[in-house]
């Protein structure tokens, strides 16, 4: 009877392993945020926006706490419900290390919109923030 329990208890003790060892993979192979370059920030971005696709530009995002992937779905939502397409990504002042990206398109009734999002970058990686750029 003993050893029946401790088979038992070995087989979870076992699969506790194996299931903790699983899930650290699966964090340390899960790509960094950001783009590694400022070109490819940009060519994603304009693609993300451009496609109103919500995991894409979460991505992309500087995002403050745990919030960033609702942020991104109810960001890309707005985009969609205004029709918006040709969607364009200019980064400035300096392209090779930018400061700004400014995020031009059309919205559905042809109108034309513009705006400036913050780059920010860190560790080599390249992504958006939604908070004004520090002097």
């Amino acid at each position: 009877m003993h050893i029946r329990r401790d088979v038992k208890v070995g087989l979870s003790i076992a699969a506790a392993v194996v299931w903790i060892g699983a899930v650290t993979l699966l964090i340390v192979h899960e790509p960094d945020p950001g783009a590694a370059s400022p070109a490819e920030l940009r060519d994603r971005l304009a693609t993300a926006l451009g496609t109103h696709d919500p995991d894409a530009f979460g991505d992309l995002l500087d995002y403050p706490g745990s919030g960033g992937d609702d942020f991104a779905k109810d960001y890309v939502a707005v985009l969609a419900d205004h029709g918006v397409h040709d969607v364009r990504v200019e980064l400035g002042p300096d392209a090779a290390a930018p400061a700004r990206a400014t995020i031009t398109g059309a919205l559905g009734d042809g109108r034309p919109f513009s705006y400036p999002l913050t780059v920010t970058s860190e560790d080599g990686r390249w992504t958006v923030a939604f908070t004004p750029p520090l002097p």
